[in-house]
């Protein structure tokens, strides 16, 4: 009995201790083999792995939740063929309505590590096959040059990109670049103008906007609306092939803003290749370019006659005679061999009586008019490409240049300012500022406030005689069905050779409507026009320009939401419009018995 309790005693006594972290893998035992031991142990190292592993588990998972939760991730390297992903940075240029003029996109350059060529000649002719636009000789330069990066072309095009880096040629590597687009091309060109190949400003709006474009993600609007500049630049087009003229321009501005709504100048350039196009191309016929308007001029000289009191709208003046004054002989170009008054005057845009009505008013008078309309200074507007006025100095105002300046000959200013000038005119004597900028952004000039230029019952009065000339006189045939057209001829002879040509000439139409309750202006000129058949061979701003105006009006129209007039509603505006100047005789008709008034082809087209 004692040898077995002393067996026992001496069996438990050889069992391992194990902590009570481990009991769950233990037993009680009432003998242990020593197979039993082995396997003691074997399920104690079994159980101290698996502690290990869960400890090492806990603090992976907890490193992975600090990382993936609590900390930022890090940025990614860029590859030396990645995209720019902070956003351009140039702002847009858009129309009105938002539609983009000119935007940056993302492109690429390409640059060659001359050590690492295999083949500079293959290089060579594979690059050249690719971009033939390359210089040979700056290539060859680039392809042994020591630089690390030898920069060969800018913005390449993805096709290019594609291509070159199908090659697969060690040596060439792209950078990430960012070149400017313009998706309108040549449609408003001069306008918009275009950027250098590090996307500064050289032209145009993106010159005159440099700083703005590059301090801000916001698009910079323009006033233009693109869809009525491709209008006004389909009919410029159209006329100035037909009448083959060495360029065109034109302007559609509100009346109410001074928001220049389209603005042509042709030929003109597609700014994305501003590179290849020429100085005429680049050139802005209405901003930069100054011309004698010829006779729009006629409505500055009426308005500042009939506004000065000393002349009524039925004072009769001698338009038989031509003037003989310093070196120049004044005539019409169809005399009407008698006294005309001064409506007849405007509607039939005799020289002769013009002459003698600015000769009443006197040079001082004429002189400050034409400057509160801002006629004799460079007009402020928002593009660098803007020219100052040609006119004689107020010491050289001589009685000839009253004169001719009353039918805009020894005077030039460009299209901006004329059409400023005439909107005043038409607004109630109002001033009208150009302006580049749709309203709602902020402008760039602080215009100089004027006082009213006329009274409105004279600018009620110029607008009925506008009515006429589109009804009986120089425009004849160029009104435009519910829509109430009045406006002025002007053809005005180029000087050649530092004299006046009979056969080079400029020839403009300045069209208002409805000119009962004027809202927008619209102008077109013609550089050197030709007559053809269609014209009877003649080339004058009645003829070539006021059909221009014509078309626009009647196309522009529906867009700008005005709903034309019905026959009688039109048939009221026109009384309206005219009755200011009822009694009053044109050809031996009252102006307020209609416009039905008879002329022959050869009439009325100065």
């Amino acid at each position: 009995m004692s040898n077995w309790r002393r067996s026992k005693r001496q069996t438990s006594s050889q069992q391992p201790s194990l902590p009570g972290l481990f009991a769950p893998f233990t037993k009680f035992r009432r003998l242990a083999t020593h197979h039993e031991q082995a396997l003691d142990i074997a399920h104690t190292r079994l159980a101290a792995a698996f502690f290990l592993f869960a400890l090492a588990w806990l603090v992976i998972a907890g490193r992975l939740t600090e990382l993936t939760v609590f900390s930022e991730a890090p940025e990614a390297p860029m590859s030396r063929t990645s995209i720019v992903e902070d956003g351009p940075g140039r702002a847009d240029l858009t129309d009105r309505n938002g539609v983009v003029l000119a935007t940056t996109v993302p492109t690429n350059l390409l640059c060659v590590d001359s050590k690492k060529l295999q083949n500079v000649e293959e290089t060579r002719k594979q690059l050249l096959a690719i971009m033939p636009d390359l210089d040979p000789q700056k290539l060859d330069d680039d392809l042994h040059s020591s630089k690390h990066c030898a920069i060969v072309h800018r913005h390449l095009t993805p096709r290019q990109t594609y291509a070159i880096n199908k090659l697969g040629m060690v040596g060439l590597e792209f950078q990430p670049d960012e070149g400017r687009l313009y998706p309108a091309g040549n449609m408003a060109a001069q306008a918009v103008g275009f950027t250098d190949i590090d996307n500064k400003g050289l032209a145009g709006a993106e010159k005159e906007f440099e700083q703005t474009l590059g301090a801000r993600q916001e698009p910079v609007a323009l006033s233009l609306d693109l869809r009525l500049q491709t209008i006004l630049h389909d009919e410029l087009n159209g006329a100035m092939s037909q009448f083959h003229a060495i360029g065109a321009g034109g302007l559609v501005m509100d009346i109410s803003t001074g928001e220049i709504l389209a603005m042509v100048s042709l030929p003109d350039f597609d700014p994305t290749r501003a590179g290849t196009a020429s100085d005429s191309e680049k050139f802005n016929r209405d901003t930069l370019g100054v011309y004698e308007m010829g006779s729009t001029f006629k409505i500055f000289n009426t308005a500042l006659a009939l506004d000065s009191g000393s002349i009524h709208v039925g004072d009769t003046f001698d338009t038989i005679h031509p003037i003989e004054t310093g070196r120049h002989t004044i005539h019409d170009f169809e005399r009407e061999k008698r006294w005309l008054n001064v409506a007849e005057i405007f509607t039939h845009s005799s020289n002769i009586g013009s002459a003698h009505m600015a000769e009443r008013i006197g040079a001082t008078k004429q002189r400050a008019f034409l400057a509160r309309l801002g006629l004799t200074e460079k007009v402020p507007f928002e593009l660098p490409e803007v020219g100052a006025p040609l006119i004689p100095s107020a010491e050289d105002w001589s009685e000839s240049t009253v004169m001719t300046a009353a039918f805009g000959q020894g005077i030039a200013v460009n299209a901006i300012q004329l059409a400023g000038a005439v909107a005043t005119i038409v607004n109630d004597g109002i001033p009208v500022h150009p302006t580049l900028l749709k309203q709602t952004e902020i402008p760039t000039k602080d215009f100089p406030k004027k006082d009213r230029v006329i009274t409105p019952r004279t600018s009620s009065l110029v607008r009925g005689l506008m009515r006429l000339v589109v009804t009986r006189g120089t425009a004849k045939g160029n009104d435009v069905t519910g829509y109430m057209l009045g406006g002025k001829t002007g053809t005005a002879d180029k000087i050649v050779d530092h004299h006046y040509s009979k056969n080079s000439r400029l020839s403009s139409f300045v069209g208002v409507f409805p000119i009962n309750a004027p809202r927008y202006l619209v102008f077109a000129m013609l550089d050197d026009p030709k007559g053809n058949a269609n014209t009877y061979g003649f080339a004058t701003g009645g003829r070539v320009a006021a059909p221009v105006v014509k078309q626009v009006v009647a196309r522009i129209g529906p867009l700008l939401n005005i709903v034309p007039l019905d026959e009688d509603d039109e048939a009221a505006a026109e009384k309206q419009v005219l009755k200011p100047l009822n009694g009053q005789i044109v050809d031996g008709l009252p102006v307020d018995e209609g416009s039905n008034y008879a002329s022959n082809e050869s009439d009325r087209i100065q």
